[in-house]
């Protein structure tokens, strides 16, 4: 594997190489990526029998491009692959169990159908046929049709959601047939004096802002409001596992201020905001005003970033 530049990551030099030379920065962003995951399907392929790649990360992390960048490799490797999200094992709505607050609690691992995937995962291991579900968010319900997956001896499927770190997820699995990972924004960009001007969750709210309008066509308002509970969620559900995945795995792209700051920025300025939602977005769009734009022409169609900018993006 051949080692990368270390380009520095700080506003200066990515707004220096930005302006000279977008093309390479986005290259360079996507690089990184792409080695991360080469390194994850390595470690499959030198310990063959992990048959079970769980894949966890907080909120915009990317896991759903990242399951199925993973999918593709291990499919050109010779490899039946294929993705569960663990959204697809939500409980109906009426059925998901409430917080202390009397309001039902999406972000706690009891609001999946726990017994229906551990049958599932404990019959992919086995080598049955497993029935997999399709959660319908239009309706807050399981779609009447479901599919069906069978693995092979030496075939791999990806996991990937929130709890898949969760020991109430993998308890019940062979450790030796699974490889835990966690995928998640590791850097925060800053000046060269130091000063941070992007914290790490910063960078992973601008995408959730991004893909929450294309997908579920919600205002910034809405997605600011959620955004407290999110992190909680991660805090109580994910961080306390963190420790037990085998590998990290970091999805930051130096270049993604560059390439989401007009987008952004339009949405949030556009927004009929809370009293107490434009302070955050304020800090937002200060922030990504001092970045160099790159047209998001310069993104390849499978780039993760294409998760949270929309079009074609990388298919099954």
């Amino acid at each position: 594997m051949n080692a990368l530049p270390q380009y520095p990551d700080t506003l200066e030099s990515i707004n220096r190489l930005a302006r000279t030379d977008p093309r390479a920065l986005v290259g360079f962003s996507e690089a990184r990526f792409e080695q991360a995951l080469d390194a994850a399907v390595d470690r499959v392929m030198q310990e063959r029998g992990r048959e079970i790649v769980m894949l966890a990360g907080p909120s915009g992390s990317g896991k759903t491009t990242a399951a199925r960048k993973l999918a593709a490799r291990f499919r050109a490797l010779g490899l039946q692959s294929d993705v569960l999200s663990l959204d697809d094992f939500y409980l109906d709505r009426d059925d998901i169990p409430c917080g202390a607050d009397g309001k039902p609690d999406y972000e706690s691992v009891r609001a999946l159908d726990l017994p229906l995937l551990q049958t599932a995962l404990s019959d992919l291991l086995a080598g049955r046929e497993a029935a997999l579900p399709t959660f319908d968010f239009t309706v807050g319900r399981r779609a009447p049709a479901w599919r069906t997956l069978r693995l092979g001896e030496q075939d791999a499927v990806i996991v990937e959601g929130l709890h898949a770190l969760n020991p109430l997820v993998t308890a019940r699995l062979p450790r030796e047939n699974v490889l835990k990972l966690y995928l998640r924004v590791a850097r925060r960009i800053c000046r060269a004096d130091g000063e941070v001007l992007l914290r790490r969750r910063e960078l992973r709210l601008v995408r959730r802002l991004l893909r929450d309008r294309r997908e579920r066509a919600s205002s910034a308002a809405h997605t600011l409001s959620l955004w407290g509970n999110v992190l909680l969620g991660e805090q109580n559900y994910l961080l306390p596992y963190r420790g037990t995945a085998d590998m990290d795995l970091d999805s930051t792209y130096l270049c993604e201020p560059c390439v989401f700051a007009s987008a952004a920025i339009d949405f949030l300025e556009d927004a009929d905001l809370p009293k107490d939602a434009r302070g955050a977005a304020e800090h937002l769009t200060a922030a990504l005003r001092q970045f160099v734009r790159i047209d998001p022409s310069f993104v390849p169609e499978g780039s993760l970033l294409r998760e949270f900018l929309g079009r074609a993006g990388l298919r099954d």
